[in-house]
């Protein structure tokens, strides 16, 4: 099945953490969360809600539209005031633009090929697999993204969404899904010990191996009608299951997927770019 992911482009980790944090400082309604014991209970962090609406804003931040509840954002940007706020953080690819940086202080951890150079997303040409096959290598992807994740903590996310954890198929073989969910057992402590709660991006492929040994408390899916995926996203994770259907690869109409049935509560129809509203491409749906 072909990667289905979409995702902005964005600038270096070390801006990403420092707009975070500035973002914070800013806004009052932002306030830091303080971080958990690294032995609290995961069920006691954040949940998603069983009803409400949710926005998926990567392609840029906007003020959440009446009802919405629920809003996934990039790292880069502010939690949405006011309004429950999950943070993007790219866990197995690095960033557009990062790719430079990985290689001088971290090079044990970006993937290489037969001539020795980093393996390229063929989805995402500026994007490079990370390499979790040695313990040294996870330990590198975590430090360099572990101070991003505090940020998505300090600025008031309540949540934090890992993405590309299905990027070991498309390594040629060189990653498998145990060193996949390797890497994302250690990304997920994390985030838990900053008092987040992680979810799982796509990758249901794993069943609930994602659950059980990486321990994600939530799923971020896109398209699971259109793929058939509802159910078994449902089967592992119960309500806890955001959705994004895209406009331009529907299974039928808009209302032909919401009168199925199937969709988790928390689905919404977007554009294929995530466009804000001042673009003329903006769509915003839910059933």
């Amino acid at each position: 099945m072909p990667a289905r992911r979409r995702r902005a482009g964005l600038g270096m980790l070390a801006a990403s953490t420092a707009i975070v944090l500035s973002a914070c400082a800013a806004s009052p309604s932002a306030a830091p969360l303080a971080p958990a014991s690294p032995d609290s209970d995961p069920a006691a962090l954040f949940a998603l809600p069983p009803e409400g609406r949710v926005d998926y804003q990567l392609g840029g931040a906007s003020p959440p539209a009446t009802g919405v509840t629920l809003v996934v954002r990039d790292a880069t940007e502010p939690p949405a005031p006011g309004v429950a706020s999950i943070c993007y953080v790219n866990g197995f690819q690095s960033q557009p633009g990062e790719l430079e940086a990985w290689l001088a202080e971290a090079p044990e951890a970006v993937l290489r090929d037969a001539a020795g150079g980093p393996v390229i997303d063929p989805g995402w040409p500026d994007e490079a697999l990370l390499d979790p096959r040695t313990p040294e290598a996870r330990t590198a992807i975590v430090d360099r993204l572990g101070p991003l994740i505090d940020a998505c903590a300090a600025a008031g996310f309540v949540a934090v969404e890992f993405d590309n954890l299905d990027s070991y198929t498309r390594s040629d073989g060189a990653l498998s899904a145990d060193d996949a969910l390797a890497l994302a057992a250690l990304l997920v402590d994390r985030a838990h010990a900053a008092g987040l709660a992680a979810g799982q991006k796509n990758a249901l492929e794993l069943g609930p191996r994602g659950r059980d040994e990486a321990g994600f408390d939530f799923a971020v899916l896109e398209e699971c009608d259109r793929w058939r995926e509802c159910a078994l996203a449902a089967e592992v994770y119960g309500d806890q299951v955001i959705n994004i259907e895209y406009t331009d690869d529907l299974r039928g109409t808009w209302a032909e997927v919401c009168a199925r049935g199937e969709v988790p509560a928390l689905t919404v129809l977007r554009d294929r770019m995530l466009a804000p509203p001042s673009s003329p491409d903006h769509v915003l749906a839910h059933c």
